[in-house]
Order: structure tokens, then sequence, then C-alpha cells
């Protein structure tokens, strides 16, 4: 693979840089949800692959939101997994760790990555296999200065993702070191709540998010 095909999936220009983790949704209430989070803003989703039936929910999200938005899987540990993500539409794959050959494939299938990472080693390798930007997981174990550390010797190009233990009230503190993304779950969804639940949460976080990056 050339070093021109690797780079060809950028993170693309969102209004809102705030990707939705639904990790526990099911396959009959994810449209209800996926209409509840476009409606407030949001314009990427992500469905882990430990939740049930998973692919049904891609697809299901997949067919109902704006052609815009990266709607895919979390939690993605193989390749045999991105085939099945692009079998459905997906467009968007997060991992909890870097496995290049994961992050190849994906971008094959014209996918934006976004692999999980903790350490430098693991930060530069992912951008060396082609990452479209990098989650910092678990961020609320780094914390904003421990990410910004290691952001210093990263390409300056390269997006940056807070991810875990994240919510409205962290954008401020990872925004100053140079974060541009944030993956938010527990905060905005949990197994059980329903698409009104989530409008709520949601409609709280991109007020947030806003005002934030307003006053930056």
């Amino acid at each position: 693979m050339t070093s021109s095909s690797i780079s060809s999936v950028a993170w693309p220009k969102l209004k809102r840089n705030l990707v939705a983790i639904l990790r526990g949704v099911r396959p009959d209430e994810i449209e209800a949800i996926v209409d509840a989070l476009v409606e407030a803003g949001f314009e990427a989703i992500e469905v882990p692959l430990n939740s049930p039936d998973p692919f049904v929910s891609i697809e299901k999200a997949r067919r109902l939101a704006p052609a815009s938005c990266l709607i895919g899987a979390g939690t993605v540990l193989d390749v045999a997994n991105v085939d099945r993500l692009a079998d459905v539409g997906g467009n968007l794959l997060v991992t909890p760790n870097v496995e290049p050959d994961v992050i190849r494939r994906a971008v094959d299938h014209g996918m934006v990555t976004m692999p999980g990472v903790f350490t430098a080693t693991e930060a530069l390798l992912a951008a060396k296999s082609g990452a479209a930007a990098l989650k910092f997981f678990p961020a609320s174990a780094l914390g904003a200065q421990g990410i910004s550390a290691i952001r210093a010797i990263l390409p300056p190009t390269l997006p940056i993702g807070a991810v875990g233990g994240v919510s409205e009230t962290d954008f401020a503190a990872y925004l100053k070191v140079g974060v541009t993304c944030f993956g938010l779950g527990s905060s905005l969804y949990k197994p059980g709540y329903d698409a009104r639940a989530v409008a709520e949460r949601a409609i709280k976080t991109v007020a947030a998010y806003d005002e934030t990056v307003a006053g930056a």
C-alpha cells in the first residue's frame, strides 16, 4: 500500500467534532436515538461491537442519517469485522487499540479511522498506519496534560480526540491543550435511555461545546 492511499482518508470537516458512543444500544431503538442525535447537531455516531446485533444497528443508522454523517463501529478488533462494517455501509472505524492491519483495511474501504492510543509509541504507530485521528483512551487517566505531552511529538495536523470519562464539563481543559474531538459515551447514552433522554443530553452537550469553542 502506498503512503498516498493511506493518507487519502482524512478526518472530515464537521461542524462539531463530537462522536456519540452508543454502547449497548439495540436495533429496535437505534433509529429514534439517531434521529435525536442528528437533530441535536451530532454528525458522528459509533456503535461498539459489544452491543446487541451491532451491524444491524449500524446499517439502520446509516440508512437514516444524512450522508454527511460519520456512522460506524467501535471496539473493532479484527479485519473480518472491518469487512462486515463495510458491507453495512459504515464509514467510521474506532478501535480501543492499535492494530495496523485493521487500520489499513479500513482505509482500503475508504473509512475514517480513529484508533485508541495511550502511549507515544502507540500514537506514532497509529499515525504511521494511516489513522485519520487518534483516540486517547481512557482520557480521564491521562488527563489533559498527559495528552498534551504526547501531542508534542505527533504530526501537528493529526486530529486528537479524548474518549473515556469525558463529558461536557471537560471540554475547556482539553481544548486548551489541542484536543479537537470528543467521544461521549455514558454522559450521553446508557442502556435503558430512550430517545427523549438522549435528546436532552445531546442538546446540553452541543450547547456546552458551542459555548466553550466560542470562548476559546
